[in-house]
């Protein structure tokens, strides 16, 4: 029986730049299908729940980062967003709504593929840390940590992440106390490829503490250390 192809959904109003990408995508391997707008993106999502997608950011009828917010009310697929240089940003929008990656036109097709191997490498991380989970509930405060179920709680009530928020608040708990710097907390959730991208932590973690916080200007789980990183407190105040 063979296996079955991970789908990936790539949505951009630029025919030709589509059938490149699409082509390249199903040469390395991947189950590849394709919208030229937001409207016609998000219903491709629901009706095939494809494991990543590439999302433009200028697109017709719907734009790509108003496609990304509506999804991640429904699903915590993997969702990489494709701005033009110079759009910051879009980037950092794209971010917070709750994208987990990027990428900037003009692109080439190895760092493509690059990235989309990175953000699927990360979520088969986090099915095998669900799998070999050592430590299966923590409880810190009001806050509940399912390891195995990959399940948070806050006062009861589940807490939905994406799976790069997830990854940032599992990784900080299981460190509780210590003081872990930017540079190491990009090389576990991201890869070692993207250490000193601190603008892509800073954006996460702000997006994670809107979640977790009771007050996120004045965060109890996750410090920020100055210079340094981040710490996830034992004793929340």
């Amino acid at each position: 029986m063979t296996s079955k192809k991970t789908m990936i959904l790539t949505a951009d109003d630029d025919p030709q730049l589509l059938r490149l990408v699409s082509r390249n995508l199903e040469f390395d391997g991947y189950e590849v299908i394709t919208a030229r707008d937001g409207q016609e993106a998000l219903t491709m999502i629901e009706a095939n729940h494809p494991d990543l997608i590439l999302l433009d950011v200028m697109m017709p009828k719907m734009d790509g980062l108003a496609v990304c917010q509506y999804v991640r009310e429904f699903s915590a697929v993997p969702i990489i967003i494709v701005t033009a240089r110079g759009q910051d940003s879009d980037k950092v929008k794209g971010l917070d709504l709750g994208a987990d990656d990027y990428l900037t036109k003009p692109f080439s097709i190895e760092e493509l593929l690059a990235r989309v191997r990175a953000v699927l490498r990360r979520t088969q991380f986090m099915s095998n840390e669900q799998t070999h989970a050592v430590r299966t509930i923590a409880k810190i405060g009001e806050l509940t940590i399912d390891y195995a179920q990959r399940k948070v709680l806050m006062e009861e009530k589940e807490v939905i992440l994406t799976p790069t928020e997830y990854r940032i608040l599992a990784y900080l708990a299981q460190n509780a106390g210590r003081v872990i710097t930017q540079d190491l907390l990009l090389e576990h959730v991201w890869g070692s490829e993207y250490t000193g991208e601190s603008h892509m932590l800073q954006v996460n973690v702000n997006r994670l503490r809107r979640k977790i916080e009771p007050d996120p200007t004045h965060p109890s789980y996750i410090l920020t250390k100055i210079g340094i990183g981040y710490q996830f407190v034992t004793n929340p105040t």
